[in-house]
């Protein structure tokens, strides 16, 4: 097995970059690496609206138009920005307006408003494979030695629908409306799929999404249970690495390529889908998912029985109970899946702003489905992670307002989360840090109550106001990794402040 190191002077600090014949190139550690340790911080080498997108504005990703009478365009190419500020924007203007300019082809406003975009503008789809391929141009030095030969797999990609229909939105679109020959079609084709293999969604200063290639960052292999983090500023977008665990010197750097609170099912087909690669990592080839259980059913025929697929890595394979002869095959379960997957995604588009219903009607899948799936299973801790967040926050259920009750329901939830974050998200992990932090303030509420009402004594309250704190503290310790820019990172401060104040509260009993 041949390995070549590639990795820079400046980034041999923490990490280098391998390859060998199976995966091709790959991080690890240079060294041995502390949790939170930054690996490396990257701009993008271009950032771009995300494929399948709603119209928007070109420069700061706005869903356009701003008004229904307001339909603003740039004034040099006719395509949508917000304003002057947009349309003189050096992403724009120093990139596609030229090229729409010069071929003076307009943006067709009555197509893009008047059907429906679930599916995406067609003519949007050409704009950020066309700034790849414009970058490509401006900076050649980083295109040939960091970008071109990125993963692309046009091989398997050129078997997919989706190659057809780059194909007609993309490829023709920039060689024939466009009048871009000069790259041809295979060269084009490659953009694509290194866009689509590659980047990662960032998120603007107005919280609207785009995406952007970050060439370094890209070379982590992918595993589902990672040991590192990115957090991507919303100003600038710079990305920045950090780990999430203790990582020995040769120990490789791993990222996750899909939403670790899916099921493994759900997980090995968007993998498949997207990225182009049947994944058998330590999780996805465990049954129980690392003892979590996130893929497990509750047995129907028996009271203790839990239902597993006998080979996680074959979707077709029988799922068979653990305590009677009960079984079922693959495609059954998956079927189940679909079904419950399409109820939890409706009320996860609930919107907290929504007030109530955002809460009740995540409640009421919980309850329809706690007989089917086990406690922790995927749907349910997706469920859980957007209700931690909602009680507290949310019209009707303000913390102020929660009785015990209710507050000892979202303590359980957070710790039911938790059981399943420490074991797939372990570590410094955002989500971790989130969660820790929605845990505290339920227990403060709840220590305080029972302190008002006689049940503990000083003593008592004070050891619970400690567990809060120390709670805090690692909350805080994990979100002041985040960049400031962030919410997480602005909860980061917050929840150091909080520190300074329970302690002192703690001194004072």
């Amino acid at each position: 097995m041949s390995q070549e190191s590639e990795s820079g002077a400046s980034a041999s600090r923490a990490y280098e970059v391998l390859q060998n014949d199976q995966v091709g190139r790959y991080m690890v550690a240079s060294r041995e690496l502390q949790a939170g340790e930054e690996i490396v911080t990257e701009m993008p080498f271009v950032v771009g609206p995300k494929a399948c997108t709603y119209p928007l504005c070109l420069s700061c990703y706005t869903p356009w138009p701003p008004e229904s009478d307001n339909k603003p365009l740039c004034s040099k190419c006719g395509w949508p920005v917000c304003g002057q500020d947009c349309e003189d924007a050096p992403q724009h203007k120093d990139y596609e307006c030229q090229v729409f300019a010069q071929a003076n082809e307009k943006f067709n406003v009555d197509a893009a408003l008047e059907g429906n975009s679930e599916n995406g503008i067609p003519q949007l789809e050409c704009i950020t494979p066309l700034r790849l391929l414009l970058e490509s141009e401006k900076n050649v030095e980083k295109w040939n030695k960091e970008v071109k030969d990125m993963e692309a797999h046009s091989k398997i990609r050129c078997q997919k629908p989706q190659w057809k229909s780059d194909h007609v939105n993309i490829v023709d679109y920039l060689r024939k409306r466009l009048k871009l020959d000069r790259f041809s079609e295979e060269y084009i084709q490659m953009a694509c799929g290194i866009l689509e293999i590659n980047t990662f969604e960032v998120r603007t200063a107005k919280g609207f999404s785009a995406r952007g290639l970050y060439p370094t960052v890209a070379l982590m292999n992918h595993s589902c249970v990672s040991n590192t983090s990115h957090s991507i500023s919303p100003v600038d977008y710079r990305i920045r690495l950090r780990t999430t665990l203790k990582i020995p010197a040769g120990g490789e750097l791993y990222a996750s390529y899909t939403h670790s609170l899916l099921p493994t099912m759900l997980r090995r087909e968007h993998l498949l889908e997207g990225k182009h690669f049947a994944c058998a990592c330590p999780r996805c080839s465990d049954p129980t998912e690392l003892s979590t259980h996130m893929s497990s059913l509750k047995c129907n025929k028996c009271d203790n029985g839990i239902v597993l697929s006998l080979d996680s890595l074959d979707p077709q394979s029988t799922w068979k109970c653990t305590h009677c002869d009960f079984s079922t095959n693959g495609h059954a379960v998956r079927k189940v899946l679909q079904i419950i997957q399409a109820e939890v995604d409706a009320v996860e588009a609930i919107s907290g702003a929504d007030g109530a219903d955002a809460i009740n009607a995540r409640e009421t899948i919980m309850k329809k489905y706690r007989s089917v799936l086990h406690p922790r299973h995927a749907f349910l801790s997706m469920l859980r992670h957007s209700l931690t967040q909602m009680y507290g926050r949310v019209d009707e259920y303000l913390l102020d307002d929660l009785p015990d009750v209710v507050l000892e329901h979202k303590v359980e939830m957070c710790r039911l989360l938790l059981q399943v974050l420490d074991v797939v998200e372990p570590g410094y992990s955002r989500v971790r840090g989130m969660t820790l932090y929605e845990l505290h303030a339920p227990l403060l509420f709840l220590a305080k109550g029972q302190w008002n009402a006689g049940v503990i004594d000083e003593a008592g309250l004070k050891s619970k106001m400690i567990e809060a704190a120390n709670i805090l503290k690692e909350a805080a310790t994990i979100l002041s990794l985040e960049q400031p820019e962030t919410s997480e990172g602005q909860i980061g401060l917050v929840a150091k402040e909080s520190i300074v104040q329970l302690e002192q509260s703690i001194n004072d009993l």
